[in-house]
């Protein structure tokens, strides 16, 4: 769902896309279109509105934290294809292997930019979190009307 906001009788040339799987941990949206870019928020594997507690290995965490940008990312009518730039922050470096593999799958060459960190801990107990940016593509469809 894509929400847009007026302030003073102007529309605001952001708009809020809410995923409809997905939940917030906090006061943020799970995506901001801006315009030519969709700014997505981190995802983790505990941010499923059915998630029941249980936890989960690097591998399974870091399929679901794509999951959750895709659910996001099926709102906005964008794919990975359209990623330019993601952000990976990791509880631990010993993760970046298997979360590697799975992020290969995610995505076909030639692959966005990207950066990966390790950081204290994570909401939610998650020891990975995924964000990125997608650029917005004209997609021109060519009909034959011969």
């Amino acid at each position: 769902m894509i929400k847009s906001f007026s302030q003073g009788g102007i529309l605001l040339t952001r708009k809020i896309v809410v995923g409809t799987q997905v939940t917030s941990s906090g006061p943020y949206s799970h995506a901001v279109d801006s315009g030519d870019y969709v700014f997505f928020s981190g995802q983790t594997a505990y941010h499923a509105l059915d998630y029941t507690g249980e936890k989960l290995d690097i591998t399974e965490q870091t399929k679901k934290c794509f999951a959750h940008l895709q659910n996001v990312m099926d709102e906005t009518e964008l794919t990975f294809d359209d990623v330019v730039k993601v952000n990976v922050y990791l509880t631990s470096m010993q993760h970046f292997k298997e979360m590697n593999a799975v992020y290969e799958q995610a995505f076909a060459a030639p692959y966005p930019a990207r950066t990966c960190v390790a950081v204290l801990e994570l909401p939610l107990g998650a020891d990975v979190e995924i964000e990125c940016i997608a650029k917005k593509i004209v997609r021109i469809r060519m009909f034959n009307y011969f």
